[in-house]
């Protein structure tokens, strides 16, 4: 969601900023806009709507520069608007976004008490404000964009200009990607290579905490305390195709490490904090709708059947509502009980997929009311639906689904806490408490990713399994169901994940020494329970692989190897044990040597029965 790009060099930086959006369009976006800088002062172009009606804006009155920076905005704080679109400036400086400043309301505040006058509804704005103290104050340019940013919460890539030194730009990170590209003589900044490739293959990546400067004569990094930072120039050799990959090996082991930012993507502009609540923009259900609803059918293929099963837990404990997860392909072949009180909740990544459409028609045709979770937009099941949530994980290349899967979790966890609430059964202190919980989760995630290089250890010692069971109890079983399906579709091991409870009722029999058992098992409800069916596979020689409460040695002696997982509430327990199990069935299938991002016999997006 959104693109920065930035340039200084000998060209019109219009031209090429303009060139860098188009190839950003992907992202998803609803106003752009450019900011150029010349002669002493900086000119801003917007507009709403797609990049063609800026550009018609500077066909019609040309802004000339070689310094500038552009953006495509995707409506976050404040509704899609030219006033709302970036660039911002305060005074000489001006400011492209991306990402979400968690405390701005704090921040802006305290701006608006030192006399600021804000213009727009963003959180973008307060960089604008803040960095022009900073430099009224003596600081340069540089330095006070570092001290603006140890007052931020949340996550960002910024691109800063100022007519003060009108011949560099400033660009940060946080939890969103920034690049440097390299010319002869210019020098290039974006969110992702695709925007550069017409221009240069000598990338710099920008790490977490880190911010460059740019000027005609080099660039230069520093971290967050303004030590300087070495980073080598990559060569990028890739076709248009695997430069998308950002330098990962596959795009499925990318799309892991992008979940952080595709769940704040996901969570952007429908939380307040505040209020404790909910605003799901494309969902109608008035507070009588949602009262009617006597029970809610979710249906879905795979994947995205696995993160309906973990909607129902959340819906039923929140809302208390029945649910039923319905596989979209069975659904459309029986004569269901659909009536007008029903809500029928249709999950699909692409929204193309034929069994879930036609289950969808099959369902609106009996009177239901249809919600989708989609990540499409404009898709054929977005078209067809009443209500929307669009998941914004941004484009999944992989077959193998992994951000698509969490952020349609993280949407289930909105629509039950918007259900919740209409329905009357859960209090605005309640949903405060968890919609914290959900926002502090994208930090979370980012920091699980440091386990990869102990999950590629384990990969290793259980490559050559033939078999494995995966295991857990309550909203951790739809993970041992993902778990294995992740395993099997990419590596081509035999997997089967099982409720825990149900080993005893015919697994068991397969469990040997050269059966291999996943179980997940962290701390909670279901803890003793798990580690009981735990201890019956230990008993007939089965290797285990336990995840389990990071700093929890208590089934140590019986398990062989260990995942920490950090600690969580049951309700947020699958997130936590989904990314370890993704990466254990990435880094099987990639010391297998498997095709890792096209396994045979599997297409991403399924539009055939």
């Amino acid at each position: 969601m959104c693109g920065i790009v930035g340039y200084i060099g000998p060209r019109e930086a219009s031209e090429v900023l303009l060139n860098g959006l188009e190839r950003l369009e992907y992202r998803g976006y609803d106003s752009a806009g450019v900011a150029i800088t010349a002669a002493g002062e900086t000119r801003v172009v917007r507009s709403v709507g797609k990049l063609a009606n800026l550009a018609a804006v500077l066909a019609e009155h040309p802004v000339r520069g070689h310094l500038g920076i552009g953006h495509t905005r995707w409506a976050t704080h404040g509704r899609p608007s030219e006033e709302n679109a970036h660039p911002h400036s305060a005074g000489p400086i001006t400011v492209v976004h991306n990402g979400i400043v968690e405390n701005h309301l704090d921040l802006r505040s305290a701006l608006t008490a030192r006399g600021h006058q804000f213009r727009s509804e963003t959180d973008t704005e307060i960089f604008s404000h803040a960095i022009r103290e900073g430099v009224d104050a003596g600081a340069s340019l540089l330095n006070a964009v570092r001290k603006v940013l140890g007052d931020i919460s949340g996550s960002y890539a910024i691109a800063v200009t100022s007519t003060t030194e009108p011949d560099r730009i400033i660009a940060a990170k946080n939890a969103s990607p920034l690049i440097i590209g390299i010319g002869d003589g210019e020098y290039f900044l974006a969110s992702d290579v695709p925007a550069l490739l017409s221009y240069t293959r000598r990338i710099v990546f920008l790490y977490e905490g880190e911010l460059a400067e740019l000027t005609r004569d080099g660039h230069r990094i520093v971290d967050l305390e303004g030590e300087p930072v070495h980073r080598e120039v990559r060569h990028i050799s890739w076709t248009p195709s695997q430069a998308e990959k950002g330098g990962f090996k596959h795009f499925m082991l990318k799309e892991i490490f992008e979940q952080p930012r595709a769940m704040v993507d996901t969570l952007r502009g429908r939380v307040s904090l505040p209020k404790g609540s909910v605003h799901l923009e494309d969902v109608h259900l008035s507070a009588e709708a949602t009262q009617a609803i006597d029970r809610i059918v979710i249906c879905a293929c795979g994947t995205a059947w696995h993160a309906g099963l973990v909607g129902k837990f959340l819906i039923e404990s929140t809302a208390r509502v029945p649910v039923e997860v319905d596989l979209a392909s069975e659904f459309r072949y029986r004569d269901p009980v659909i009536t007008s009180r029903t809500l029928f909740v249709a999950v699909s990544q692409s929204g193309e997929t034929a069994d879930t459409l036609a289950a969808l028609k099959e369902a609106k045709a009996r009177g239901a009311r249809v919600l989708s979770i989609c990540n499409v937009i404009d898709s054929s099941v977005a078209r067809a639906s009443d209500d929307l949530i669009y998941t914004h994980a941004g484009p999944e290349i992989g077959v193998a689904s992994t951000k698509a899967f969490v952020t349609q979790m993280l949407a289930f966890h909105l629509l039950a806490v918007y259900l919740g609430q209409s329905r009357g059964h859960l209090s605005v202190e309640a949903a405060r408490a968890r919609l914290q919980a959900l926002v502090e989760l994208p930090g979370i995630i980012e920091q699980q990713l440091a386990c990869a290089p102990e999950i590629e250890r384990i990969a290793r010692k259980y490559m050559g399994a033939r078999d494995v069971i995966f295991l857990g109890r309550g909203n951790n079983y739809p993970i041992a169901l993902e778990g294995a399906l992740k395993l099997k579709e990419i590596s081509y091991i035999h997997a089967e994940g099982y409720a825990a409870g149900e080993m005893k009722h015919g697994p068991i029999a397969l469990i040997d020494e050269d059966m291999t058992v996943v179980v997940i098992t962290p701390r909670g409800s279901h803890f003793d329970k798990t580690a009981s069916n735990l201890q019956q596979v230990k008993a007939r020689g089965g290797r285990i692989v336990a995840l389990v409460t990071a700093g929890d040695h208590s089934l140590d002696a019986m398990i062989d190897d260990r995942i920490e997982v950090p600690d969580a509430p049951d309700w947020l327990q699958p997130f936590v044990t989904t990314l370890p199990l993704q990466l254990l069935a990435y880094y099987v299938a990639d010391l297998k040597g498997t095709d890792v991002d096209q396994p045979r016999n599997l297409a991403k997006s399924v539009t055939v029965e």
